[in-house]
């Protein structure tokens, strides 16, 4: 007697892999500014604490200047990676371990018993902080195009803002009632939080299909055209130099606010209130106007106002002396205007390559990077000790990047007739 043999159990399918219920524009735009905001938290918030390094290290002024160089060197050569790693392994994990590299980082700061040691640590943070700028932006034309992306990259600048503002005020505030120290374990403890809503919610926005090889002959390639694209430098420098005005003052501030302002380490508020409310309400109307008009007339308004601005500053230092609030008030229309052009000339060197967006973003904030630190590293001290200087300064910049603007308009109507 035969016995039919029973059925194979079923199989049953495994559970699909829970997927990251996705971000909203404005979530997200929030997720990347706050990104972002760490290249401003390391920079901004200890300028005020200079002197209280000085006596605790035992260093010079320019030992302590020179830490802030090592992490502008430090940013501005890995910041050129950041993209392509992004672009090979994907957007999330590259910005996941760069948190956790910058965390390190920050805590070695805290650690830092002579100055040399506080290089090495600032130098740590600088390789690791400019992962959230440079993979935001990819992020960003991953998921949008066009007005869509302009609005949300306006949006994060809008929110970024807040760090320059509040930075150096709370930096000078944990001095007054703390130590230089403090400024960096607080720095470690917003990392950590970051780093906690990024893996819970931060999505992958590029898919395996789509990513690039990582090999030195293909990166090679990628990165010849874009450094050999005259409209790549021309639209990026127009970006660069327009962001270097506001960086010789933000660098020049330890000496120049004490020195020609008479101010103390908590009244930075000073120069940054009006210098980030001008970013804020440029970001904001950029946001608004995105599909309005076109980029081009979008950044020639731009310039207007930070042309404008640029002028006046050096007008009135020649003919009166420093004081406030005449002397931070024209920082506020430069930073509007600049915030203004910003976003339609960054993704308009994005598009130039739009297979390989990370790699231009690092490209583009390499550049941006590099310029900052010859700023911060030459011009800043030569230029600190007079506020007629420091406008002259502002406004050569910002007539080189009106310079490259419209050699890159020129450029592009013989490209495209």
């Amino acid at each position: 007697m035969h016995t039919i043999p029973p059925d194979p159990p079923a199989v049953v399918p495994a559970p699909p892999a829970p997927r990251r219920k996705p971000l909203g524009p404005g979530a997200l735009a929030a997720v990347l500014a706050s990104l972002s905001m760490l290249g401003p938290f390391s920079i901004d918030a200890y300028l005020p604490a200079f002197p209280n390094i000085e006596a605790t290290l035992q260093a010079t002024q320019i030992e302590v200047q020179q830490s802030l160089t090592a992490y502008m060197l430090a940013f501005a050569g890995m910041v050129l990676w950041h993209g392509a790693l992004s672009d090979a392994f994907g957007r999330r994990s590259v910005i996941l371990i760069s948190l956790v590299a910058f965390l390190v980082g920050t805590i070695g700061c805290a650690a830092a018993h002579t100055v040399h040691y506080l290089w090495f640590f600032r130098v740590l943070q600088g390789v690791s902080a400019g992962a959230g700028v440079v993979v935001g932006r990819a992020i960003i034309r991953d998921l949008y195009a066009d007005a869509a992306a302009a609005r949300l990259l306006s949006m994060v600048t809008m929110i970024f803002a807040i760090a320059p503002a509040i930075a150096p005020v709370l930096g000078g505030l944990i001095v007054k009632y703390s130590d230089w120290r403090t400024i960096f374990l607080a720095l470690a403890g917003y990392t950590v939080l970051l780093f906690l809503v990024c893996y819970r919610r931060l999505p992958e926005t590029l898919p395996p299909d789509k990513r690039q090889p990582f090999n030195p002959r293909y990166l090679w390639r990628n990165y010849r055209a874009i450094l050999s694209s005259p409209l790549f430098h021309l639209k990026t420098g127009v970006v660069a130099f327009n962001f270097a005005g506001l960086f010789l003052y933000i660098t020049a501030a330890p000496v120049a606010l004490p020195t020609q302002l008479h101010l103390g380490p908590d009244q930075f508020a000073w120069l940054f209130v009006p210098a980030v409310s001008g970013i804020f309400l440029g970001a904001l109307a950029a946001n608004r106007i995105a599909g309005k008009i076109s980029f081009a007339r979008q950044i020639g308004w731009g310039f207007v106002f930070l042309l404008a601005a640029a002028g006046a500053n050096v007008l009135l230092h020649a003919l009166r002396p420093p004081a406030l609030p005449w002397s931070v008030l024209p920082l506020f229309f430069y930073t509007f205007g600049m915030s203004v052009a910003a976003p339609g000339a960054t993704l308009l060197a994005l598009d130039l390559f739009p297979h390989i967006r990370g790699t231009v973003a690092s490209v583009q904030s390499f550049a941006t990077t590099l310029l900052g630190a010859l700023v911060a590293g030459v011009l800043a001290p030569l230029a600190s000790h007079s506020l007629l200087w420091l406008a002259c300064g502002q406004l050569a910049l910002a007539l080189t990047a009106l310079g490259l603007w419209l050699t890159a308009r020129a450029l592009r109507r013989k490209i495209v007739p």
